[in-house]
């Protein structure tokens, strides 16, 4: 992994190492984690079977950390802010995004975790490309 970066879909194991991580600190008392997952939603009667992710690397890292930064300006009790986003291809039912927020106190911590996830929705430098049962495909807007 580089960076905030996984090639393919999220790991499992990856999610464990930020729950083994947080559990390890005893200033944490709440713990928010966000996993997204890739729908097979169907749009003009195909089914989704996939979605290549396409991602500026270094702008990813430096966004990563203006996200980081302002959320914890923001959030005086978060304590770390963990973040896996994949780039290359997640097929549906695979994890494509993962975010951990710890902080002293559980309202912060949940708080905080759903401005992450939002944040990245608008600023992270990724482009979608969703690829049909067919084999056709289309590049989706960021939403």
């Amino acid at each position: 992994m580089k960076s905030c970066l996984t090639q393919g879909p999220v790991r499992i194991s990856d999610i464990s190492n930020l729950l083994a991580k947080g559990a390890g600190y005893v200033d944490r008392g709440g713990h928010s984690l966000f996993i997204g997952q890739v729908r097979a939603d169907v749009s003009d009667n195909k089914r989704i079977t996939a979605i290549e992710y396409s991602v500026y690397e270094d702008l990813a890292s430096a966004e990563i950390e203006k996200i980081k930064t302002r959320l914890f300006s923001e959030f005086t009790d978060i304590k770390n802010i963990e973040i896996i986003h994949s780039a290359g291809i997640v097929k549906a039912g695979e994890i494509a995004m993962a975010v951990m927020v710890s902080a002293g106190h559980r309202q912060q911590a949940q708080q905080a975790c759903s401005m992450v996830v939002e944040l990245i929705k608008e600023r992270f430098p990724a482009w979608k490309k969703e690829i049909f049962e067919d084999g056709s495909f289309r590049w989706k807007s960021a939403e």
